[in-house]
């Protein structure tokens, strides 16, 4: 990797054979029952487990039950499902049937919720019980939105709206699957917000598997004696590969949690089920670390843990290894490539990157022009490769912005250190320019959670007097430590001591805690409404 003298990084794609006629979720479950797994555990979730056959029956019952309802191919079904085995029941039971899911954040607003129901024109609604009230001032007013139905309802439902546990009991338990094509719509992903409003983005059939063959099997290593746990739910592009398909892609077995993952629930899932890989965001991995209960590193079995969402900051990596013998492998991926395209390697972990580009796609950073920059020189990441989707749905603008030809820009600011490693500089948005010179907010709020009273922080641009721009740093205190003026005064000296003296933030603002989506992003642009 030494020696590159320019950022268009291109790599020499892996052989994948999709046929031409393919169905995402027949291939995931079947591939598992030809290789004898019907037997073998497949999900775990807080009330109980499920074998892959098991699995594959549910599939079919749900795909019978969906039709059985009316929707028709390419006919849109909004899951609102926390994690448990009827997420992946709706998910692949609708895609069996040629039916397309959308898989929803459960932790948005009623006015969320109305915006996606009426973007994506969704026939029938999938929620688990828990959620539906939130749900229920909407239903009268979605014109195109025939049916609900209730997951972790009684099998009667819950008087007005069928339960899917329900109609799985009363379907068939075989279902021949939808005649789709590997280019097919396959499913939707809204996408975070992290900048404003949600974009669906419309993926295809080969995806899935195709991030598992890229990603999951080379460098990721996993394999069917893995027990994999993903804090990042199943809604979330990162989870979705994490619980679903890299998971069913080689028969290994799935452990779901329906909480929000604290510290408290996701030790509870580890000394409990023993997982050998585990995948997190990097304010998880910082609230674990700083929580009294950590796990000492004979409790667990971890062999593999993975890291995307937002660059994790060096030190929590390090201290991470240090403490349980396990690298993080860091790295990059997004909504619209689906799952991760830029990885750090087992063995070959360099804290502070994002790694190298998976095999398969290819980089390159560019600068304003949309010329590739020098290498060592800070410019946007734009990537090519098989799992980009479609477009984004009904936002022709966006797509073209986004999707330019092969290439797929990030919004992510990148660089290439001298040993070929890129290294995250923030979102386009989030670049501040002070004296004239460009400052990472990635690279300040690293400096600042190295200090031992921190726990998070982020970094956002702010006018002084002069209307320069100026960062502006706010801070997550951990347990035990008190904001003050004394505590600022030293947190922008330890910046300073780290950093170039003009990237120190001018102002520290000691909040409880940081506004992120449900995914762990942190919504700067919330940050910046805060401080105009």
């Amino acid at each position: 990797m030494a020696g590159l003298s320019t950022a268009d990084h291109r790599v020499s794609p892996p052989r994948i054979d999709i046929p031409r006629d393919y169905n995402a979720a027949h291939d995931l479950i079947e591939r598992n029952l030809a290789a004898g797994r019907a037997g073998k555990t497949a999900y775990i979730d807080d009330h109980g487990s499920y074998s892959y056959g098991e699995l594959a029956e549910r599939v079919n019952r749900c795909a019978n039950a969906m039709v059985g309802l009316g929707l028709e191919a390419e006919q849109r079904v909004l899951l609102c499902l926390h994690d448990s085995i009827d997420f992946p029941t709706a998910f692949l039971g609708c895609i069996k049937a040629g039916i397309v899911p959308i898989a929803a954040n459960t932790l948005l607003t009623a006015a969320d919720y109305e915006y996606m129901l009426r973007d994506s024109r969704a026939h029938a609604l999938i929620v688990s019980a828990p959620l539906l009230p939130i749900f229920a001032p909407l239903l009268g007013r979605m014109p195109n939105l025939k049916h609900v139905v209730v997951s972790g309802a009684t099998e009667t439902g819950t008087g007005e709206h069928p339960s899917l546990s329900g109609l799985l009991a009363e379907a068939p338990p075989g279902f021949a699957p939808a005649a789709t094509t590997c280019d097919d719509m396959c499913f939707w992903l809204y996408s975070s917000g992290s900048t404003g409003a949600p974009k669906g983005t419309v993926h295809v059939h080969s995806s899935m598997v195709t991030t598992a063959e890229l990603y999951a099997w080379p460098i990721l290593g996993i394999r069917d004696g893995d027990v994999v746990f993903s804090a990042a739910k199943l809604f979330f592009a990162y989870g979705l590969g994490n619980g679903l398909s890299f998971p069913l892609s080689v028969g290994a077995t799935t452990v779901l949690m329906a909480e929000r993952p604290t510290p408290a629930a996701v030790f509870g899932r580890l000394r409990k089920h023993q997982p050998t890989i585990f995948y997190g965001v990097p304010t998880l991995y910082a609230a674990l670390l700083a929580h009294p209960e950590l796990p000492r590193r004979s409790d667990l079995k971890l062999r593999r843990c993975a890291s995307a969402g937002e660059a994790l900051p060096a030190d929590i990596g390090k201290r991470w290894t240090e403490h349980f013998g396990v690298e993080i492998l860091d790295g990059l991926g997004s909504t619209e490539m689906l799952h991760i395209f830029l990885s750090n390697r087992p063995g070959a972990v360099r804290y502070g990157t994002s790694g190298t580009p998976v095999p398969g796609y290819e980089m390159r950073i560019v600068g304003d022009d949309g010329n590739p920059v020098a290498s060592g020189q800070v410019g946007e990441l734009q990537i090519c490769g098989p799992t980009s989707a479609m477009a984004y749905w009904n936002n022709r603008q966006k797509s073209r912005d986004t999707f330019q030809g092969p290439w797929t820009r990030s919004g992510d600011k990148y660089s290439i250190d001298p040993d070929g490693y890129y290294v995250y500089a923030g979102r386009t948005d989030d670049m501040l320019k002070v004296s004239g010179i460009y400052v990472s907010p990635v690279e300040v709020e690293s400096a600042l959670i190295t200090h031992a009273a921190v726990l998070e922080a982020a970094v956002i641009g702010k006018a002084d007097e002069e209307q320069l721009v100026k960062p502006l740093a706010y801070v997550v205190l951990k347990p035990g430590h008190c904001a003050s003026a004394a505590l600022a005064d030293e947190l922008r000296h330890h910046v300073k001591a780290r950093l170039a003296p003009y990237k120190y933030p001018r102002w520290i603002e000691f909040i409880d805690e940081l506004p992120k989506t449900a995914t762990g992003k942190i919504q700067r642009f919330k940050l910046r409404q805060r401080a105009a």
